[in-house]
């Protein structure tokens, strides 16, 4: 009898939880939407353009060979004519020191002072470095000294550097801005998620010459049917690549805890009971086929093997894997 009680008093807890919650996100739903309302977003005059554009992802949960640190988060590499972007910094879940990402760049031969600028899409661990860095909102490139002068990093949200590698300075981006000629921050897309609440994420627009603009993602909590529409609200040009995390851990995920999918539980906007299916990959597919990219790239970090399957089925050669050590070249 004393176990029945246990387990219904455990029981109850966990529906008032899941009830609160429930509500917490019906009501940040609405707050989410009336703050993507009020966004004022105007056609860019002059984005300028870059010549050339290669992505190298250095943390992700695949790599093109066997000696490169995979894991369940996003480092890209981004280079043009003229600068070199770190795009977050991976999720060093075991908090080591060198990290996976800078392992994978020594073996890749990059080196540190060569980054130019960081760039963090959001302020989510598998992105910042993690657990720690996420709750102290900071960044790391690992659970060390790495050393890194007063480059810019660009943020959604105040984040900081760590005192691990200080010196960079932050800078929060709200609204769309032009970084450097040709490279564009598309500005914050407003989104609730379910236990993770209010999910501020920013992706870059990197305006090609003579192709158009390649979406640079983390990973897409804000839809990619709203990164398109901010994406032809600012550009004139066409949209000729989309690189990156969509969130798509359909029949499977990268976090589980025991059965759970962790990554589908807390990456939507819906309650746990209509969370992200099959359908949703389906219709993502299909606003990307409406503008008709040249390259389309999933992230294997937040996506399963079956989201990435029915990319690759539906774009054909369009599509490119996501492989540590892999270079895209724009």
């Amino acid at each position: 009898m004393i176990v029945l009680y246990a387990f219904l008093g455990i029981l109850s807890l966990g529906v008032l939880f899941v009830a609160k919650k429930t509500i917490e996100l019906k009501n940040g739903r609405k707050k989410a939407a009336d703050d993507r309302a009020k966004m004022k977003i105007k056609k860019l005059t002059a984005p300028g353009v870059v010549k050339s554009l290669t992505v190298l992802p250095l943390i992700d949960f695949y790599a093109d060979q066997p000696d490169l640190k995979t894991e369940a988060g996003v480092s890209y590499l981004i280079r043009t004519d003229d600068a070199t972007i770190l795009m977050d910094v991976g999720f060093n879940a075991k908090k080591e020191h060198p990290s996976p990402l800078l392992q994978n760049m020594e073996t890749l031969g990059v080196s540190t002072s060569e980054i130019d600028m960081i760039f963090i899409s959001h302020a989510h661990l598998d992105h910042l470095g993690g657990l720690a860095d996420q709750k102290q909102k900071t960044f790391s490139l690992s659970q060390g000294p790495v050393a890194l002068s007063g480059i810019p990093v660009y943020v959604p949200v105040p984040i900081a550097a760590s005192h691990w590698n200080p010196g960079p300075k932050n800078h929060v981006i709200n609204d769309p801005v032009v970084i450097e000629p040709g490279i564009v921050s598309i500005g914050i897309i407003h989104r609730f998620l379910f236990l993770i609440g209010r999910t501020l994420e920013n992706a870059l627009a990197i305006n090609v010459e003579g192709k158009g603009i390649v979406l640079i993602v983390g990973c897409g909590h804000q839809t990619i049917e709203r990164i398109i529409e901010r994406t032809l609200a600012l550009f004139d040009a066409p949209i000729y690549g989309i690189i990156g995390g969509l969130h798509f851990p359909v029949n499977g995920g990268r976090i589980m805890l025991g059965p759970v999918n962790i990554q589908q539980l807390v990456g939507s906007d819906n309650p746990p009971w209509r969370s992200i299916r099959e359908s949703d990959v389906q219709n993502a597919i299909a606003a990307i086929e409406k503008v008709s990219p040249k390259i389309v790239a999933l992230s294997s970090h937040d996506s399963s093997d079956w989201s990435l399957d029915q990319f690759r089925r539906a774009f054909g050669n369009a599509y490119l894997d996501i492989r540590v050590g892999k270079e895209i070249v724009i």
